[in-house]
C-alpha cells in the first residue's frame, strides 16, 4: 500500500482546520505516501542523500543555487483573502489541471495530489512551511518553499 488514509495522516487537520475547510471532493484527491513510498519518491525526485531541504548536499540537484530563481514572496498571497497562488509560480507552472504533483515536506512525509486541487487549496498545504518543495511528475519546474514567506522557482 503507497498511500496513508488521509483519516490517518498526521497532519490531517491542515485540510479539515475550521478556518480554512477543503472541500470533500478535493479530500478525495489529497493522497499522503506511507513513509517508505515518500522515501522513494523523495529519493527519485529531490535527494537520495539529504533528509529534508535544510540539509542539500553537493550532489543534490537542488543544493545548486545558480539554479534558483530569485526569492518571490508568497506569504502576502496567504494572507490575503483572494485565494490564488502567486502570479510569478503561477506564470512559471505552465502546468496542465491533471498534472500529478508531489508536495514533498521531508524525505518521511510528501503528498500526491493534482494540480488544479493544489491550487485551489495551497494555502492549507503551507500550514507547514519549513522548506517544502512542490515537484510535477514528469515536469522539470520545481518550486521551493520558505518559512520566511518566500519561494524559489527552478528548472532541474
Amino acid at each position: 500500500m503507497n498511500y496513508v488514509e488521509l483519516d490517518n495522516y498526521s497532519r490531517k487537520w491542515i485540510f479539515t482546520h475550521a478556518s480554512m475547510p477543503v472541500a470533500e471532493s478535493d479530500l478525495a484527491l489529497i493522497k499522503p505516501y506511507t513513509q517508505a513510498r515518500s522515501a522513494q519518491i523523495w529519493g527519485e525526485h529531490v535527494s537520495r542523500q539529504s533528509p529534508d531541504a535544510d540539509h542539500f548536499e553537493k550532489g543534490d540537484w537542488a543544493h545548486n543555487d545558480k539554479i534558483w530563481s530569485m526569492a518571490i514572496d508568497w506569504q502576502a498571497a496567504w494572507d490575503s483573502d483572494e485565494p490564488e497562488l502567486p502570479e510569478e509560480m503561477l506564470a512559471f507552472l505552465d502546468w496542465e489541471d491533471n498534472t500529478t504533483v508531489y508536495f514533498c515536506y521531508e524525505k518521511y512525509n510528501v503528498i500526491e495530489t493534482k494540480w488544479d486541487v493544489f491550487k485551489r487549496n495551497w494555502k492549507n498545504f503551507l500550514f507547514f512551511d519549513d522548506g517544502p518543495m512542490l515537484l510535477g511528475r514528469k515536469k522539470s519546474q520545481a518550486v521551493w518553499f520558505s518559512s520566511k514567506g518566500t519561494f524559489r522557482l527552478a528548472n532541474r
